[in-house]
């Protein structure tokens, strides 16, 4: 795979000179309190941090067009008859078994004659690793010229799936990958090569109509990924369907989103007509597998002792401390630094590539604490995260209670069965009312914790 690799060194996460979308440019940093990330980075650190797949509680929905068209599942990879170098690869890469929306996607993406599939599932089911499995073993590595084109609606996305299919692919020598995104160039009057195309719509646009780069017509594949973020996209989903129409009828459609609005859908149905739907529910946050505490403090300085009496006293996995604004988080981290601990500070201010390298260090274990802003509060689940502390309470501009952020900030620490505490750093009368509110609001206890007490610390340890 020296093309892969040798096309992503070339292509450095550098935003700077480009009009190409990217999953920076929507951040605003001039305001006092953080804005949230926009749905591209979100999907593009989810990507970052998740070190397994999630084990869903939910079914399969599968609405076929044809109801007597075939529907199998797989438990495992072997039945799939993949090619053993692609085989190799994929158990290389820790995909011991297939996951569940994989059991189901993959016998239908490389069943032949092909068939379209519209998909909808969250970040860490392994929709990513099917659909590049699907990519790879449809190409015929002895035709030096594209067959697949797969779209992806920033530069950040299409390189994490180049990725994917870079690792997935290291034992298949002769199947090249080229990125058509920005900082990529071909020369004018020459033909690209490679049998895989991984880049953004306006870029593929281009090189398939303006320079002729390759032929749209050779190709076996087509692949929209993050359908919803190119809803949002301006000029996306024209220059989607402007690429679609140059493909052949026999091309095969794969269109994946996490969530299907109505706009979504008719845009699925305009790209991959007749296809089978298949629909993986969401892991709901909840509070069930949450203890929830609160300690009372006088002033940000209680709140940091406190916070020091919880770091000391516990042995927790990894942390992430929640502040209302950026002025805070800096003296939080300031504070911290300066005692000798280990802590990472993600804030709206960061570039991408910046976000990414504090959320590498963090699920390495580098830094066992991240305190961040409202900028992280949902979308992104870090599955080794134990303990969530809320430095300041989440509130709305008129400070009233924000349940949503509350629950998509400790709802992270209690995914996917697993326990996790929540603890609330609470201080004067209107904090104190913000709480009870959110007590009443989820009809959870919120215990009273006193971190200066040793038996009170005890509790945190204590598996219930």
């Amino acid at each position: 795979m020296e093309s892969i690799t040798k096309n992503f060194n070339n292509a450095h996460l550098d935003n700077k000179n480009s009009n190409e979308p990217t999953a920076d440019a929507q951040s605003n940093t001039s305001s006092e309190d953080d804005k949230e990330l926009p749905a591209s980075e979100k999907s593009l650190l989810q990507k970052i941090v998740r070190t397994g797949l999630i084990t869903s509680k939910h079914d399969i929905e599968v609405q076929r067009r044809d109801p007597k068209s075939p529907l199998y599942s797989i438990k495992s990879f072997e039945l799939l008859k993949l090619h053993p170098n692609l085989l190799k690869g994929v158990y290389e890469m820790g995909y011991n078994a297939p996951s569940k929306i994989q059991e189901t996607a993959l016998p239908l993406l490389l069943a032949n004659p092909p068939q379209n599939l519209i998909a909808q599932s969250q970040s860490g089911t392994g929709k990513t690793a099917a659909f590049v499995l699907a990519m790879l073993s449809r190409v015929d590595p002895e035709l030096q010229y594209p067959q697949v084109v797969c779209l992806s609606p920033t530069y950040e996305l299409a390189i994490q799936t180049g990725e994917v299919a870079a690792k997935m692919s290291t034992y298949c020598p002769n199947i090249r990958l080229r990125y058509a995104v920005r900082g990529e160039d071909v020369e004018r009057g020459s033909k690209i090569e490679e049998q895989i195309i991984v880049g953004t719509p306006g870029k593929v646009l281009d090189w398939a109509t303006k320079y002729k780069f390759f032929d749209p017509k050779n190709i076996k594949v087509f692949v929209l990924d993050e359908a919803d973020i190119m809803v949002d996209t301006q000029g996306h989903q024209d220059q989607s369907f402007r690429i679609r129409k140059l493909l052949p009828e026999t091309c095969q459609m794969m269109f994946f989103s996490a969530t299907y609005t109505e706009d979504v859908m008719r845009f699925a149905n305009a790209i991959a007509p007749m296809s089978v739907i298949i629909r993986l529910k969401r892991e709901e946050e909840t509070l069930d597998n949450i203890r929830q505490y609160y300690v009372n403090c006088n002033n940000k300085e209680d709140k940091y002792n406190a916070l020091v009496n919880i770091y000391g006293g516990v042995t927790i996995g990894q942390a992430m401390i929640f502040c209302q604004t950026k002025k805070m988080a800096l003296w939080l981290v300031n504070q911290m630094v300066e005692q000798g601990h280990a802590v990472a500070l993600l804030s709206g201010e960061l570039t991408v590539q910046q976000r990414i390298s504090v959320l590498d260090r963090f699920r390495e274990g580098k830094e066992k604490v991240l305190v961040t802003t409202n900028v992280l509060s949902r979308g992104i689940d870090i599955e080794q995260v134990t303990i969530v502390i809320n430095f300041d309470l989440p509130v709305t501009v008129t400070r009233e209670p924000d349940y949503d952020t509350y629950l998509h900030r400790i709802g992270r620490t209690g995914r996917f069965g697993k326990k996790g505490i929540a603890i609330n750093l609470v201080s004067g009368n209107s904090d104190h009312l913000i709480l009870k509110q959110i007590e009443e609001h989820f009809c959870k206890p919120i215990e009273c914790l006193n971190t200066d007490n040793a038996d009170d610390m005890e509790k945190l340890g204590a598996d219930d």
